[in-house]
């Protein structure tokens, strides 16, 4: 009989047979061994079926809590089930900080990092990007550990769970640093269009958000360091945007991070939401696409086009900018990326068809879906080092123990 059991927005019910929850890594090569199928459940946050598996799913809530900072190599290794939000405020009472963060501190890590999960930032990469190395559990049950001088490393960090269960991931880590949040009311998309680069380069992470009503983007949620230079927002307009006279206090349904210019440590500001509290209230479905930067005003307009199709079901939709990386699944491989994401209302039957219309409408831009959302587009063409991650997996899983439906729809 299979667990009851759903992702956190309930849009996904997994066929597994069990959920097994292992207390030590031991404990976990033996499961991973014996099993005839096994993926990795992390904090459930995805929206389509990439942890669902016919037999064994596996939970690390239970392995041993492991938290080591080294600070020679300036690193610290964390389990790969632990939430960005423990992971930040342990790194914070001891000095350091990462170099950033999603906007839901609720995720895990290791999920986070497999699925190529990002923040926002001209300068910051992904949140893989900062992975040095990780220790994961193969097919056959054995521990085995990647570090960036490895061959296949590039191609084993956004690896979608195929490769094995993740025990631990390593991470850079830097001084700890006060960010504030500022918000702007009423940006035209032809300002945009004039200085999309200005924009995003004015503080260390950038938001835009939409609901699509018209070609305006109602909210710009700006991030900025205490110990950044550049253009800091000041005075009573930005780039023609008006500056909040009070918080926002909810978005999607679930309190935000202070706001306002107040400063306050790196993990308390760089998340949109609040870790205490729970995102949103699960009555959504979410997709995100990524471009490259150099098409993305154009992009933009070619969505303002059919927004009448968009807005009916949106909850909003935010822009946000990446740096280039070399992790070979990784949705900025190769080229600076504009991220472009969608909130839904919760009705698949009406929502489907819109994502169908955007990857129609993106696919001139060469758009990669995020891996962790929806999508119907095959996105293997849409990777260059794709073949190279299919010869990863076979080094690794010859007999397909950590494929499933997704990983054969998308990837083989």
């Amino acid at each position: 009989m299979s667990v009851e059991l759903t992702n956190w927005a309930q849009s996904i019910t997994f066929r597994a047979k069990e959920l097994l929850r292992p207390a030590s890594v031991d404990d976990l090569r033996s499961v991973v061994a014996k099993a005839e199928k096994v993926r990795a459940l992390g904090s459930a946050h995805s929206f389509g079926d990439i942890a669902d598996t016919p037999d064994a799913l596996v939970s690390l809530s239970e392995l041993p809590d492991t938290f080591e900072i080294d600070s020679v190599a300036k690193t610290v290794t964390v389990g790969a089930g632990m939430r960005y939000a423990e992971v930040g405020r342990r790194l914070h009472e001891q000095g350091y900080a990462l170099a950033n963060l999603a906007s839901l501190p609720h995720i895990s890590v290791a999920g986070s990092v497999a699925t190529g999960t990002h923040g926002s930032g001209d300068t910051n990469g992904t949140l893989s990007t900062a992975v040095s190395a990780i220790e994961m559990v193969t097919a056959d049950g054995d521990l085995v550990e990647l570090t960036r001088q490895d061959e296949g490393f590039d191609g084993a960090v956004v690896a979608l769970g195929a490769l094995g269960v993740v025990t631990t991931v390593t991470l850079d880590i830097l001084p700890t640093y006060d960010v504030r949040q500022y918000l702007y009311f009423g940006l035209p998309l032809e300002v945009v269009d004039q200085h999309f680069n200005d924009l995003f380069s004015a503080a260390y992470s950038v938001s835009l958000l939409t609901l699509w009503h018209g070609p305006t983007f109602e909210l710009v949620w700006i991030k900025r360091r205490d110990d950044e230079t550049g253009t800091a927002p000041a005075g009573e307009s930005w780039f023609s945007a008006h500056p909040a006279d009070q918080p926002v206090q909810s978005l999607g349904g679930a309190p935000c991070t202070e706001q306002l210019g107040i400063p306050g440590p790196w993990h308390e500001r760089l998340p949109h939401f609040r870790p205490e509290f729970t995102p949103s209230t699960g009555v959504e479905l979410q997709t995100e696409f990524f471009v490259p930067r150099r098409d993305a005003v154009q992009a933009l307009h070619a969505l303002d086009e059919v927004r009448d199709r968009v807005a009916p079901v949106l909850q909003a939709c935010e822009i946000r900018t990446m740096a280039a990386d070399d992790l070979w699944l990784s949705p900025a491989y190769g080229r600076e990326t504009v991220g472009i994401s969608f909130t839904w209302v919760k009705n698949p039957a009406a929502v489907l068809p819109v994502i169908e219309l955007l990857e129609e409408r993106l696919t001139p831009y060469d758009a990669r879906p995020h891996w962790g959302k929806l999508f119907t587009a095959k996105p293997a063409d849409r990777y260059p080092r794709m073949d190279d991650f299919r010869a990863l997996m076979r080094h690794c899983d010859p007999s397909g123990k950590f494929t499933n439906d997704y990983i054969e729809r998308f990837v083989l």
